[in-house]
């Protein structure tokens, strides 16, 4: 799990205004790092199957909010994307 200090770094460097903690841009990059840090422990432990199944659900919620956003607003998708670190 993300500390307090690393979510609010990262919800401070994607939101879009002052408040913003919950759209989909700031979501998607929370669920990036976390993903990260999951595919890191599951190197390490290749027999945590319940890490695995949890690894699964982020990367399908993350892969739903995409979706949305590409619907919704490309440019914003595409920066995100670029930003996150995956393939637009």
């Amino acid at each position: 799990m993300l500390s307090t200090e690393e979510k609010t770094a990262i919800i401070d460097k994607y939101k879009t205004h002052e408040k913003d903690t919950g759209s989909a841009e700031v979501q998607i990059a929370l669920l990036s790092q976390e993903i990260e840090r999951l595919l890191e422990h599951l190197k390490e432990h290749k027999k945590d199957l319940h890490s695995k199944k949890g690894l699964l659900k982020m990367v399908s919620k993350r892969r739903k909010l995409l979706k949305y956003l590409e619907k919704t607003d490309e440019k914003k998708y595409k920066e995100i994307a670029k930003k996150v670190g995956l393939k637009a």
